[in-house]
């Protein structure tokens, strides 16, 4: 009786242990195919992550970008010096004519930066006289204070002069005024042709009570 427990004890544990395997097997079996169908499904993949458009991609639209292009570098633009008149350019003679023309410009309105008759300034009074009778000389006032040649008295001041003025009377400051010799009729009455910021274009004595306490200067420009 014992023996034939025995017996039938280890038939079943051989049946148990071969149901195990099998179920074992069929298991890894069914995985496999599920992972070989996978494999199938999926598509393959460039080795490399970055896209490069071929020959027939650029025939369909598809630009490559290229990097930004470079904007040349500009040359400084090199600043050239004016070329004026020299002194000898224009001779003694044509003085009255340089007053004659001042004169036309008489009562023109003042305008800062003015170069006509429809608004100057005592600067481009000067330049455009001088421009008119085919005379190049500097713009502005404190260029023209230095060109030529400087009148050393008073009483040696002619027509054609250029005068230079300061803001405040008695007092050093920058050339803030300019004007144009016309006449010399005596020692206390010289006369010179500006642009007034209040009245405009006209005539003036060097020696009025506004205008000798500012004076600094006289320059013979030819």
């Amino acid at each position: 009786m014992k023996v034939s427990l025995l017996t039938e004890s280890l038939r079943m544990k051989k049946q148990i242990t071969r149901t195990f395997h099998f179920t074992i097997c069929t298991l890894a079996l069914t995985l496999l195919l599920f992972a070989c169908d996978t494999l199938r499904k999926t598509p393959e993949r460039s080795n490399s992550s970055r896209y490069t458009p071929s020959r027939s991609s650029k025939s369909r639209g598809t630009v490559a970008r290229r990097p930004p292009a470079r904007t040349p570098a500009r040359k400084p633009a090199t600043a050239s010096k004016p070329t004026y008149s020299r002194p000898g350019d224009m001779p003694a003679s044509a003085v009255p004519q340089v007053v004659q023309v001042a004169r036309t410009y008489a009562g023109t309105p003042y305008r800062s930066g003015g170069n006509d008759k429809n608004g100057i300034d005592c600067s481009g009074l000067i330049c455009s006289v001088y421009s008119e009778i085919g005379v190049k000389v500097p713009r502005i006032s404190w260029q023209q204070s230095e060109f030529g040649q400087e009148v050393s008295s008073i009483k040696d001041i002619k027509p054609g002069d250029w005068l230079f003025f300061v803001p405040e009377a008695g007092k050093e400051g920058y050339v803030s005024h300019a004007g144009i010799v016309t006449d010399v009729r005596n020692q206390d009455e010289i006369m010179f042709i500006h642009a007034s910021t209040s009245r405009g274009v006209r005539e003036d004595n060097l020696f009025s009570n506004y205008f000798k306490g500012r004076f600094v200067k006289a320059m013979r420009p030819f």
